[in-house]
């Protein structure tokens, strides 16, 4: 039982990371704290949620660091890939 439990956390914190890598990539093309910044933070919620409720993990505590580490993780290799697409024209 507590296999299970442990892969349904992981795919539910790759699902995660998994989703907001574009929405971390669109983050970083933005003004922070514009209207859009909020959005491409916001916006990937509901399906972390639905990620919780497809995996059936409810909502225990001991879940949140991970799905949080996958959720800023996803924003913040999303964000890399943008500088980094950003900078590769500007070596020349």
């Amino acid at each position: 039982m507590i296999m299970n439990e442990i892969v349904a956390l992981i795919l539910a914190v790759l699902a995660t990371y998994v989703t907001n890598i574009p929405f971390g990539y669109w983050r970083q093309g933005v003004k922070k704290f514009s209207w859009q910044w909020f959005l491409f933070v916001h916006l990937p919620i509901p399906l972390v949620i639905a990620y919780r409720y497809l995996f059936g993990l409810g909502f225990q505590f001991y879940t949140y660091p991970f799905m949080i580490l996958g959720f800023f993780g996803g924003q913040w290799t999303g964000a890399q890939l943008r500088k980094r697409s950003m900078t590769v024209g500007k070596e020349d």
